[in-house]
């Protein structure tokens, strides 16, 4: 048995390697357009509003089947949904970066949302198998640090790949690279130990499926939740700040307002992946073990947010490069990193057995604001109009007027949250 625990412990960092490079190439299609955009739209001959909508095509699919996915990886199993998915993600990537015109581009982005939609749910359903107790909690982190690496492969990397060969080739590149993971999922990555003939880590009822549920009545018990509803209001207005401005408008705003070059522009947004990358843990252990508190966490770094775009507001335009890089790095801190804190309290607010299809719902509303953001704020731009080639910086202001405003919804919403972390002695 100790034998057969060893090889379990080995293979198992297989799987973790090709399921995290998965989940790198998640984030980069996230944010790579971005660093792109200006490309986009010559190349597609469209306004702001249409490249916002095009970005936004990959999290409607995305949104929308968060729950669908968690069910399938539950019933048909993580293995197969990834591989499916996989190829969805693989091919709209090679065909987006084939794509003639914008219709097509559209399509294709939405195929990739679809496909790349599974893997944080899959992913998660199969490490609880290969991983036990404290285990799992410490490679969630690592994952969660791969996919700050993967949103830093979309900005200083991916504009030099895009100025040496063309954004075209880079997104045809990531697709083939996606195809080759997915493959190895398919040859490689099982659903449990026992499926490799190897002896379980993890003891099963039900022969290793959970209880059957009834998942409209769950939803009713998480949609009835007032403090879920705080939360969810939060993760809109992040959401909308994270993919609407740092995931699309941000480059064109460093390079607009205060006329950076391309490479500049990736190095300042790679802030936001710094962040995440190193202070996710950080604050995972100020939540934990120093404030004992998710409430105060979440309260805490939602000022610290609205402090930053109060900054990038009164000195609008006259940031020195420095300040721009300080200020992007907090608002990784305060927008990416501190979303873990508030996934765990929705899982906290509710019963263990139905503490996943609450994440898996709440998965959904940052992804909302992403959807609702990224074309109003193209629609802001294109409003004001172009001037030799860029909008005026008078544009950008008005959204980070817009950003400001929903900076201190978010903070109204969160302090109405619930605390959920239990202090020592309670029940």
């Amino acid at each position: 048995m100790i034998k057969g625990l060893e090889k379990v412990y080995g293979y198992r960092w297989y799987i973790f390697a090709i399921l995290a490079a998965q989940y790198l190439i998640v984030y980069f299609q996230r944010v790579a357009p971005a660093v792109v955009a200006q490309e986009l739209i010559d190349d597609f001959q469209i306004s702001g509003a249409s490249l916002g909508l095009l970005a936004s095509a990959y999290f409607y699919p995305y949104a929308l089947t968060q729950i669908p996915v968690g069910i399938l990886s539950d019933s048909w199993g993580p293995k197969k949904t990834l591989i499916v998915c996989g190829f969805f993600a693989s091919f709209g990537a090679i065909f987006f970066g084939l794509a003639p015109r914008f219709e097509f581009a559209f399509a294709a982005r939405a195929f990739v949302g679809l496909g790349v939609s599974a893997v944080f749910v899959a992913t998660m359903r199969i490490f609880a198998e290969w991983y036990r107790g404290i285990e799992l909690a410490r490679i969630s982190g690592i994952l969660m640090a791969i996919g700050g690496v993967g949103w830093l492969t979309a900005t200083t990397p991916l504009a030099v790949l895009s100025q040496a060969f063309g954004w075209r080739a880079s997104f045809v590149v990531t697709g083939i690279v996606s195809l080759v993971f997915t493959i190895m999922t398919w040859r490689i990555v099982e659903d449990r130990p026992d499926k490799k003939g190897l002896p379980p880590l993890v003891e099963h009822t039900h022969n290793g499926m959970p209880a059957k549920r009834i998942i409209l009545s769950d939803l009713k018990v998480i949609l009835r939740e007032k403090h879920f509803w705080a939360i969810a209001v939060w993760f809109i207005m992040r959401g909308g700040a994270l993919f609407g401005f740092f995931g699309l408008w941000a480059g064109p705003y460093l390079m607009d307002v205060y006329r950076l070059s391309k490479n500049a522009t990736g190095n300042i947004l790679s802030m936001i992946a710094f962040a995440m990358i190193f202070l996710s843990p950080i604050i995972g252990h100020l939540s934990d073990k120093t404030l004992m508190s998710r409430k105060k966490v979440l309260v805490g770094t939602s000022i610290l947010n609205c402090i930053c775009w109060l900054v990038m507001l009164l000195f609008y335009g006259s940031l020195s490069i420095p300040a721009l890089y300080v200020l992007f790095f907090l608002m990784g801190v305060t927008i990416s990193s501190v979303g873990t804190i508030a996934i765990i309290t929705t899982k906290e607010l509710f019963p263990a057995e139905i503490s996943g299809t609450s994440m898996g719902t709440m998965n959904i509303f940052p992804f909302i604001g992403g959807i609702i953001f990224q074309p109003l704020m193209g629609y802001i731009l294109d409003s004001a109009g172009k001037t030799q080639g860029m909008y005026p910086p008078s544009a950008y202001r008005t959204m980070i007027w817009l950003l400001f405003i929903t900076s201190i919804i978010a903070l109204a919403s969160i302090m109405r949250s619930k605390e959920t972390l239990k202090q020592p002695g309670e029940r």
